[in-house]
């Protein structure tokens, strides 16, 4: 009854073991997972991906640290990814990225504008990345007019307050893993106040393992671990977080 709502499994991390990573998934109650093409190459395979798995989905879109990849032919290839493919259910991860900075924080806004346009057009939620930039991503997501598709803030890394006027716009939250962490106090925090139906989980694999797995290569396996924290956090049974993310993943992808 779980589900991944953010996996990168064509990464080379899996590169020898993908189908088994993907079987212990399923065997341990794993029904659903979104796997996140966060560059050209990446959605392409991402779309081999889903067509070989029928309980995986895809989303397809440009990273901000690729962000200076994304010109007009790179954006038709995305959109024509997304039209051919019903499985395709989301366009992202897209946002800003100012901790790292591999695409100018200029362009990074310019490809993130860009992409909210195509799924505006699309009619697709956006999955959206954001590391040390929250207000600019707010900001952009506001002006860009992205509440009209809505979509996931993924792997949250903000504090409550802002989460809060998030979900007013009828975003979701996602944790992932650091909510494990045993510093992770204002990740705990928004796990215990966001509201149950505006919560989602993910692992962001093969990255952010949880306790008792960190440092290790994260799978969706783990995405039990996430769910059980929270769980303990808001002193609900770990099967009332598990359905309530699962049927919130599925209403926002938009699957039945």
């Amino acid at each position: 009854m779980y589900f991944d709502t953010h996996a990168h499994l064509d990464d080379l991390q899996f590169m020898k073991d993908q189908g088994e990573v993907i079987e212990r998934a399923k065997n341990a109650g794993v029904e659903l997972i979104v796997n996140v093409g966060y560059n050209l190459q990446m959605a392409r395979q991402t779309v081999g991906l889903i067509k070989k798995y029928d309980f995986i989905y895809g989303s397809v879109g440009m990273h901000p640290h690729d962000a200076s990849d994304l010109n007009e032919e790179a954006v038709l290839e995305l959109k024509t990814m997304a039209e051919n493919n019903p499985k395709i259910v989301a366009l992202g991860e897209m946002g800003l990225d100012y901790f790292r900075n591999h695409s100018p924080q200029d362009i990074q806004r310019q490809a993130f504008r860009r992409q909210i346009a195509l799924a505006r057009e699309l009619k697709l939620p956006v999955i959206i990345h954001d590391r040390d930039a929250h207000q600019d991503v707010f900001d952009i997501v506001k002006e860009e007019g992205a509440r009209d598709v809505g979509g996931v803030f993924h792997c949250y890394s903000g504090n409550w307050p802002l989460a809060r006027e998030i979900i007013k716009l009828g975003f979701y939250i996602s944790l992932a893993g650091p909510v494990t962490f045993h510093n992770a106090q204002k990740a705990q925090e928004v796990a215990k106040m966001v509201p149950l139906e505006y919560l989602l989980i993910e692992t962001d694999c093969p990255y952010l393992a949880p306790i008792p797995f960190r440092g290790e290569r994260n799978e969706p396996l783990h995405v039990l671990k996430t769910a059980e924290m929270i769980a303990q956090l808001r002193r609900l049974p770990v099967e009332t977080v598990a359905r309530a993310t699962l049927e919130n993943g599925k209403k926002i992808f938009g699957i039945k």
